[in-house]
């Protein structure tokens, strides 16, 4: 399993060449929960902070300001330490 990837720090100008701006929006208050992703997506964390353990991995903290990609196959488990904005695209 590809690991999960993350970018911080990421540049205005980055952001702008990826078209964040164009990607779907999705919001979450605190709650814990299991996900699985059937394809790869790559979200931007507009706010917020969450805890992501994969099945067969350690666990993983994004926050405001990572960009981070999830590979297609991941069973995780999500905890939402700070309410998440993300925007995010499939595939």
């Amino acid at each position: 399993m590809l690991p999960i990837m993350i970018e911080q720090g990421v540049s205005q100008e980055r952001l702008q060449q990826l078209g964040v701006d164009t990607w779907d929006d999705w919001n979450c208050g605190g709650s814990s929960f299991d996900w699985y992703y059937p394809q790869r997506e790559v979200c931007y964390l507009l706010e917020g902070a969450v805890l992501v353990t994969p099945d067969d991995g350690a666990p993983v903290e994004l926050q405001a300001g990572d960009l981070v990609v999830f590979p297609p196959g991941l069973n995780c488990h999500w905890e939402v330490l700070q309410p998440v904005r993300k925007r995010y695209r499939l595939g």
